[in-house]
């Protein structure tokens, strides 16, 4: 039987929600979020935070719960103003239209109940 380590499971859980969401944070900076601050002002650049700042404190294990909740509340805010006409859409594929934002949003929802584990830059922390 293979035993149970729950850390390690967080730290993939880490690793898969703050990395993978880290490359729209790095595209932004690439190109730019003017179609963003065009549309919701200078709220647009709270992108940064929550595509950037927070991946990255979830990858290092920082904070991990606040970078969590910054991190869902972006994929909330993405929801609601760039994809609410697909909420209910099945993709091509036959897949949830709107699949991986989800995973995103239940990733981080699911390090914030957690927190980090022990494979953390900080731990000691009930935001961690």
């Amino acid at each position: 039987m293979i035993s149970k380590n729950t850390d390690l499971g967080l730290l993939l859980l880490r690793l898969s929600t703050g990395g993978l969401m880290l490359f729209h944070g790095v595209s932004k900076l690439i190109h730019g979020i003017s179609f963003l601050v065009e549309n919701m002002g200078a709220f647009g650049y709270a992108v940064y935070i929550g595509e950037v700042l927070a991946p990255i404190a979830i990858l290092l294990g920082f904070r991990t719960r606040i970078a969590a909740v910054l991190l869902a509340i972006t994929c909330v805010v993405a929801v609601a103003t760039a994809h609410a006409q697909e909420v209910f859409s099945i993709s091509e594929h036959g897949g949830y239209a709107l699949e991986l934002l989800m995973l995103y949003l239940f990733g981080a929802l699911a390090l914030f109940f957690t927190g980090a584990g022990k494979y953390a830059v900080s731990k000691n922390s009930q935001w961690d």
